[in-house]
């Protein structure tokens, strides 16, 4: 499908620097004397990250070096640098251009710490799995190291760690309103999304002898500034969407977008008629509406103290994510402001083609020997065929990093990968681990209008049900895998990423081809939760959308005759998760004999909806009144602790915690030995251990002492193992 927004400039248009001479590196260099071995004398830019460096296109400082090189700049890497001092960010020399600096493909505090604040002691991206081997907020700190060094060269702020703190965030760690990134990094610019397109001009820009503090005009980037640009119109977003009766967003399919907010569903009220209006004729270069228009947030300091505040600017920046009509935002901190650039073109499909077509080694740089990086490990044998997401799941943020409008390779490019992974990547047996992306069943699957791609303003494109207006037809994809499949040397095309089912029974034709021929087993779909209240917080389908996607993937396993099962997966503690609505997903998985062994308890991510949610305590999806629906959030080690306990309620470690809330609930009925009961009694053994138990007094004066109770029972706790299949997340 063609791509109806477009960039002005290609991205491979600009001609080459002088250095291209010096053609591609092997790898590119993490010492002096890599870049002795290659010649140079210096590098152009310097890419700090937190991760390993594994060249291979699913690492994001991989495709960024790769693609630097190809516009003929010298590229070195400094990987998971020690960031006690300034001596690592000082190894490769001064950089002619720029420091890049990224915390890497996870944001460095959801990397080093669980759901529940407790420190990870691994990290997949390391080498043989270490933790501790990258800061927390590592941006802010890798950028204040590269000024010490340095203090003269620009500093770029990159990835999703950066992406996702370019606006005032809540932030979960520190349970406190953070400032942009921006300002706590000391650095000069931030990228956010995907961010190849500003990259490359910023690069191209600073080559030719343009100053970091000249460059405010590049979309996709954030700036600090004194005051808003020149020549830009400001509004303020009270005017687009105002706190305390905030408006539906505005319809996408209107003749005429009303971006102002000032016609916006005016005949929406019970009784209320729209008036007609004259037809004018507008003159054929009459500038859109959004164009060299900013939107003024409240200030820092006020969303910081001002929940409802916080929630209506968060509104606002989700509602400026399409880069077709997206407006620039400021908001002001202290006595400077952040200015956001509307977000980057996506990229066509020809410019992903080339993205991925660079020369990967597709292995871990070789200083690392035989040492195994998890993460590659599991990505080695997979391919990327597309980016973005339209589905908007408000705890997600991929959409805003990746933006909604999706991004897909050419199947030509995708089989190109396959055989080079055939061909080329040790250990190869023939089975290609996953085809897919942030979700596996959105290929080449866009708007079918091109003034509603350009112009909407939704936040899913299926939720609460599919748009009219999104091809649904599986037909590309399904082509893909059959010619995947058939090549030479191919045993298996498995699909491990997440299916998007409420598009899939859409497309029957493609459960049937993932049934018969890509699924090992078992197959990850995410119906999050079984009840209303969270779903619909969530901004995902309900269950009568997985029971029939159930009922189709099962009869077309049955006719391919094979046994295989669908692994749903859960969210304990979503912002509108009532106790209650955790009992009912508990009781629906111990009917249907699911046993969960890996549950996950929501995380609050910088940025998301449901993290706006989750602070404010207010449904900030509709209008935002004086009596606006409260949103209830479990917070606090113990009540989360309670909805994850429910999700495995089949373990004997959470019965004494859930008979003590199913009693708390008058749900006493659940409590017994029968195949209608969710967790047995309490045991003898369970009985003596609590009574063995020290007082809250007793425990301290134990603490200080060192003396243990020695009739404290190790037991059984004494509970039946609950009989059934057994799934694991």
């Amino acid at each position: 499908m063609q791509a109806t927004i477009k960039a002005d400039r290609g991205l491979f248009s600009y001609p080459k620097y002088w250095a291209h001479c010096y053609g591609s590196a092997p790898f590119l260099p993490m010492s002096r004397a890599e870049m002795d071995e290659l010649g140079w004398d210096s590098c152009d830019i310097v890419l700090v990250t937190g991760d390993a460096y594994v060249d291979h296109p699913s690492f994001g400082m991989a495709i960024i070096g790769r693609l630097l090189e190809a516009h003929g700049f010298r590229v070195g890497i400094i990987a998971q640098p020690d960031w006690q001092n300034k001596n690592d960010f000082m190894k490769l020399g001064k950089p002619n251009l720029y420091f890049g600096v990224t915390a890497g493909n996870m944001d460095s505090m959801i990397n080093r710490y669980t759901a529940d604040k407790k420190l990870r002691h691994d990290d997949a991206y390391t080498p043989n799995n270490e933790g501790g081997k990258r800061p927390d907020r590592a941006v802010t700190v890798y950028s204040q190291r590269c000024r010490e060094a340095y203090k003269d060269v620009p500093i770029i702020l990159g990835g999703i760690e950066a992406s996702l703190r370019r606006i005032a965030h809540y932030d979960y760690w520190s349970e406190k309103v953070r400032r942009s990134v921006l300002f706590d990094a000391k650095a000069d610019l931030l990228m956010f999304g995907n961010a190849e397109r500003p990259l490359v001009e910023v690069t191209h820009r600073l080559a030719a002898g343009e100053a970091i503090g000249d460059i405010t005009d590049v979309r996709g980037t954030a700036i600090i500034v004194k005051q808003p640009l020149p020549e830009w119109q400001g509004v303020d977003s009270t005017s687009l969407d105002r706190p305390g009766k905030i408006d539906p967003i505005p319809n996408p399919y209107v003749m005429e977008p009303d971006c102002e907010g000032e016609n916006e569903n005016k005949a929406s009220e019970p009784g209320e008629e729209a008036k007609a209006q004259p037809i004018v004729v507008q003159p054929a270069e009459r500038r859109k509406p959004w164009e060299q228009v900013y939107v003024k947030l409240p200030a820092f300091e006020v969303v910081r103290d001002n929940k409802t505040l916080y929630a209506h600017a968060n509104r606002i920046l989700h509602q400026e994510t399409n880069p077709g009509c997206a407006r620039a935002l400021l908001q002001r901190h202290g006595d400077r402001h952040i200015w956001i650039n509307p977000p980057a073109m996506p990229l066509e499909t020809e410019e992903m083609d080339a993205v991925f077509d660079l020369p990967y080694q597709r292995v871990p740089h070789p200083v690392y020997g035989k040492a195994k990086i998890p993460a590659y490990d599991m990505i080695r044998f997979s391919v990327n065929i597309m980016r973005g997401c339209f589905g908007g799941c408000t705890f997600c943020s991929i959409t805003e990093h990746e933006g909604r409008i999706i991004q897909s390779r050419s199947e030509d490019s995708i089989i190109r990968e396959i055989e080079q992974i055939r061909d080329t990547v040790p250990g190869f047996t023939g089975v290609i681990s996953d085809l897919g992306g942030p979700t596996a069943n959105m290929y080449r699957l866009r708007c079918k209008s091109a003034r509603a791609e350009a112009t909407c303003r939704r936040p899913s494109c299926v939720y609460p049900s599919i748009c009219a207006h999104m091809d649904t037809d599986h037909k590309p994809t399904i082509d893909l895998y059959r010619r995947a499949r058939d090549l030479p040397g191919i045993k298996k095309i498995l699909i491990a990423s997440g299916v998007r089912y409420d598009l899939a029974i859409e497309d029957p034709k493609y459960i049937k081809e993932l049934a018969k021929h890509h699924v090992g087993g078992y197959l990850k779909i995410a119906p999050e939760h079984t009840e209303e209240g969270p779903l619909s917080k969530m901004m995902k389908p309900g269950m009568g959308t997985y029971y029939r996607f159930k009922e189709l993937f099962d009869k077309y396993s049955k006719e391919a005759g094979k046994e295989q099962y669908l692994i749903p997966y859960f969210i304990a503690s979503h912002p509108g998760t009532t106790d209650e609505d955790m009992l009912a997903l508990a009781i629906w998985l111990k009917e249907n004999r699911f046993k969960l062994d890996q549950v996950q308890n929501f995380y609050p991510s910088p940025m998301a909806t449901a993290t706006t949610l989750y602070h404010t305590e207010v449904n900030s999806l509709r209008k935002v009144k004086k009596d606006s629906e409260t949103v209830p959030s479990a917070k606090g080690e113990i009540h989360r602790r309670l909805h994850k306990a429910l999700l495995r309620y089949h373990d004997p470690k959470n019965f004494a915690q859930i008979r003590k809330a199913l009693i708390k609930m008058g749900r006493e009925d659940l409590i017994g030995r029968g195949p209608q009961h969710l967790v047995p009694p309490e045991s003898g053994n369970e009985k003596r251990q609590r009574a063995a138990q020290p007082r809250r007094g007793e425990r301290a004066m134990t603490k200080h002492t060192g003396f243990k109770n020695a009739a404290s029972p190790r037991g059984n706790y004494g509970g039946r193992k609950p009989k059934g299949k057994s799934v694991s997340k």
